[in-house]
């Protein structure tokens, strides 16, 4: 997978738990979870690569904390655009 992706979980048609997908290669399996703030997880793979990020309290989470965990992983940022879902009410 080349780029970044969203996907999220409804409940009552409120978003309840999303993760965001980052580039991986076939094959890629998290074998460590880190907190990386509020709400936010970051899947690593064995050799350290991070592979995605669950967003366990999407109402709570702004652009502005996940783009800054996206800064220090170096991988690339989402837009408004891109986490609208997580806005859904």
């Amino acid at each position: 997978m080349r780029s970044s992706y969203l996907e999220v979980t409804f409940r009552h048609g409120r978003p309840l738990t999303a993760y965001l997908y980052l580039p991986r290669s076939p094959g890629d399996r998290s074998d460590r979870v880190e907190q990386a703030g509020s709400g936010l997880l970051v899947d690593y793979t064995a050799d350290g690569k991070p592979i995605g990020i669950e967003i366990t309290a999407p109402a709570q989470v702004g652009i502005a904390e996940l783009n800054h965990v996206l800064a220090a992983l170096r991988a690339p940022a989402v837009t408004n655009e891109d986490i609208a879902p997580l806005r859904a009410t």
